[in-house]
This record gives C-alpha cells, structure tokens and sequence, in this order.
C-alpha cells in the first residue's frame, strides 16, 4: 500500500511538472527598438518623375549587358557569398540543436560482458562465482522541465540568431553586387580616359610633326619642337598609368567572379553604362529594407533573450527520468522477471558557484547594451548613407554639366590656337597652355561622370538594393521602442526606461 502510494506521488510530480512546462515562466525581459526619429522625407529627394523600381537585380537598370553577365557569378562562384552561405547554414544547424532542448532525451543502454572478480574483493561472500554473466538491454529517458523559460529563451535566442544570418548573408550578397558594379564602373572610366589619351597622343603627335616641319622651314624655334615632345610624352605616361590601374580593376572583378585572374578578360570599350533613375522610397521603410540593419536588431532580440535564460540559471532546473530494460546473468532477457525499472522527477538546485551566475547575467546584460548601440549606429549610419548618395548625385550632375562646358570651351580654344599657330600668329606655348587645359578638362568631365555613376550604386546599397526579406513577426505588435543607453532607471533586465518614439526594428 505504501509502494502504492510512493509511484502515486511520483506519477502525480511528474503530471504536475509537465502542466507547469506547458505554462511555463519567461524572465527575459520586454523587448524593446531603440529611440530613433524617423524623417518624413530624406534632404535631398528625387526630383518628381515617373517612379525608378528598386528591385533586387538593380544593376540591370545601368543597361549594360557586360555588368549583368559579370554579376551572375556572384551567387555562383564569389568565395566570400558561399563562405556567407555556409555561416546561414550553420545558423540553422544551431537552431535545431537548440530546439533539441524542447523534446526528451531517450538513450538505449544495452551491455553484453562477461566478468571475473577478484578472490580477495573486500566483503566478497564466500559462495560468490568467480565468473559471472552481466547482461542487459536497458533504456533511460531524460526530460528538463522548462518551468522557468530557460530553454524557451534559448530557442528564441537561436531563432533570432538563424534570423540574423539570413539578413547577414543578404547583406553579403548586396554589398558584393555593389562592390561588383562599382569596380566595373571604374574599369569603363579607364576605357574612356585611355580612349580620350589615345586620341590626344593622335593629335600631339600631328602637332610634333607640326612643329618639326616649321623648324626645318626655319619657322620655329628649337624650343617649340621640345614642347611638343614633352606634351607627347606626358600624354603617353598618362595612358600607361592609366593601363596599369585598368589591369588592377580587371584583375579585381576576376576575384569578384571567382575567376583566376590570369584566364580572365574583359573586352576594352569606351562606353560607359547608362545612368539610371533616382529610386524613391520612403525613409521609414528604409529600417526594414536594408539587411544589415534588420540583420543587428535580431542580434539585439538575441541578447534580450540571453538575458532571461541567464537569469533562470539562478533557480533550479527539474528533470523527469525514467529508465527501464531487463538483467540478466545468462542471455534469458526477454524474460519478464529479469526486468528492472525506475521513474521518478529530479532536481538539480545551485547552491555555490563563486559568482559564476552573476557574471553571466553580468555579461548578457553588457551585450544587450552592446547590441542596442550597434543597433541604433547601423540605423544613423543608414540614414547618412542614403542622404550622402542623393546628394552627390545631386551635386556631381552639377559638377559634371559645367565640365562638359569646360571641355568643350577648352577644345573650341585650343582650335584656334593651333590655327593660329599654323599662320604664325600664336606661339607654341599658347598651343601647349591649350592643349594641358583641354586635356584635363575632358579627364575631368570623363571622372565626373564615373563618379556620378558610382554614386547611383552607393544609394542603390544605401537603400538596400531592393531587398525585402522579413523575419516572422514578434507574437505582439512591435515592443515599445526605448531609450536604449541612460545610465540610470534600468529595469530588472538591465534595460533602460522607454519612450515613447518610432519603433526602429521589424
């Protein structure tokens, strides 16, 4: 009857913990998006217009065919994409060794041995065998009651963090796309400039042969024809430095593409892509379209829930175990009267551990902080970006309409310098001014417009590149946003107090 009783009890423990575990606590604390205002519109917006759609293949709106080829190998054969790749899978993998914590541990534990003991074995009866059979088939089942939301807290840790690496990889992707289509651009400004500087050397070289024909005629001096050979010889160290960095680029979009540099080429031409249009968006969708923002708000989910599984670690953690099988000195173990078995609920309570949990609820507590402030920067960072590309672009068309005006001005002027010079009213130093100012005004211009066309990539990634990847939605609406680094006023998971301000997160 009293054995009746005591598996009663046990049953009715192990009943009641696993309601309990049903139900469950949760002691990490209010999650909560940093404290950021949020523009009605950024500084300098796109001028009115037919709308420019942001998708995630922006780079074919530049409308070059050689970039769109060039940028299918990122997905394919970029080493840093499948190293990103590889971290997202990882990611996954750990969340799935976290929800293992959800579900019981079975372990088969079947032994096979047979032994002999030793003579002189203390307190070894004396009609004891020297060899005996040890065997059994015996199985254990473990089960952590997570009465305190400690395991909870440790999956939603890992989702977050599976989360993260998704919008990392995204980010991964979008930035090398950029990186891509700004090397690209840069080897198409070297195309332009070397054809601008093979067309000058063209003419330089008229202009020497020029030159050497009036000092045989005894027209011009000496000096005339050194002029000419040092404009000659400037322009051409121009296009060899030119050529040398051309090759860098070329060799850097190989390493893009996962290409050996050695067997990779790029046909040399002069046209540079098309400038696209100014994509608009909104500034408060610009938190949720950009990866690598959304990418540090689930690491700050993550640090949030770090703190309630730190802070359940004080109390103590409930198990269920059972185990069962039979035992047998022979092999007759499938007999029911050599069977065994135990069931019961257990309890592993800390008691001292030299401040062990302290300093983990310690840590947990500084990289929430950690996590906040990186957040909020990635937001601040963002806005700047996108403010910074509008207006270069802005600035840069500007910039590049008055020196499409320069050079054209300056080739007009070294026309009539040299027509001059051919009827002996100019000096050749006047032909030499002209043509310096001439070729640096069209280098100038050709930059510009390289730079303009560099500067609609840094806002395509400052916008996100049209990304729109989205982690599950909180089970509540999105938390109240806080003032995420006050020094004072923290709540008992260490969080500073709220705000009421425009949520930052997703």
């Amino acid at each position: 009857m009293k054995r009746q009783s005591l598996h009663s009890l046990a049953l009715r423990a192990i009943l009641g913990a696993s309601l309990v575990a049903l139900v469950g606590c949760d002691f990490a604390p209010p999650y909560a998006g940093p404290a950021i205002a949020v523009p009605e519109k950024f500084k300098d917006s796109a001028p009115p217009g037919a709308k420019a759609a942001l998708t995630e293949d922006w780079w074919r709106s530049f409308h070059d065919r050689e970039l769109d080829r060039l940028e299918t190998l990122i997905e394919t054969d970029n080493p840093d994409y499948a190293a990103a790749l590889a971290r997202y899978e990882r990611a996954k993998a750990l969340l799935d060794l976290a929800n293992s914590g959800f579900f019981p541990t079975v372990i088969g534990l079947p032994d096979l041995s047979y032994n002999k003991q030793s003579q002189n074995r203390p307190l070894r009866a004396r009609d004891q065998p020297n060899y005996y059979g040890s065997n059994q088939l015996f199985g254990q089942f473990a089960w952590e009651v997570d009465i305190w939301g400690r395991v909870k807290d440790v999956v939603a840790a890992s989702k977050a963090g599976a989360q993260a690496n998704d919008d990392l990889l995204a980010a991964t992707r979008l930035s090398l796309h950029a990186t891509m289509a700004r090397t690209y651009i840069a080897l198409r400004g070297a195309d332009a400039q070397s054809a601008l500087l093979a067309r000058t050397i063209t003419l330089y070289q008229s202009a020497l042969d020029l030159t050497e024909q009036r000092l045989k005629d005894n027209i011009a001096p000496p000096i005339d024809v050194e002029r000419a050979k040092v404009q000659l010889a400037n322009a051409k160290a121009s296009a060899a430095h030119i050529a040398q960095g051309r090759a860098v680029l070329e060799n850097a979009l190989a390493a893009l593409g996962g290409q050996t540099a050695s067997l990779f080429r790029i046909p040399v031409s002069p046209a540079q892509p098309a400038p696209p249009r100014v994509p608009r968006m909104a500034p408060a969708s610009l938190l949720v379209r950009r990866p690598d923002v959304a990418a540090k708000e689930r690491l700050l989910n993550v640090a949030n829930e770090q703190i309630g599984a730190a802070k359940a670690d004080f109390l103590p953690r409930f198990y269920i175990l059972m185990g069962g099988g039979t035992q047998s000195t022979n092999l007759d173990l499938l007999n029911f009267h050599n069977s065994l078995w135990n069931y019961g609920p257990a309890l592993s309570m800390p008691i001292f551990d030299g401040g062990l949990r302290q300093a983990n609820l310690d840590a947990a507590r500084a990289q929430f902080s950690t996590a906040a402030a990186e957040y909020k920067g990635s937001i601040l960072a963002a806005y700047q970006e996108v403010e910074n590309a509008l207006s270069s672009i802005k600035w840069i068309k500007l910039e590049s309409a008055a020196l499409s005006d320069a050079a054209k001005a300056a080739q007009r002027a070294l026309d009539m310098a040299m027509s001059l010079y051919r009827d002996g009213a100019a000096s050749s130093l006047d032909v030499v001014t002209q043509q310096t100012a001439a070729l640096e005004a069209e280098r100038a211009d050709l930059a510009a417009k390289t730079r303009l066309l560099e500067q609609y990539v840094e806002l395509m990634l400052a916008l996100g590149g049209g990304w729109s990847g989205q982690a599950p939605a909180p089970e509540a609406p999105f938390p109240p946003p806080v003032a995420l680094l006050g020094p004072q006023g923290q709540d008992p998971g260490g969080q500073p107090p709220r705000t009421q301000v425009a949520p930052g997160g997703r």
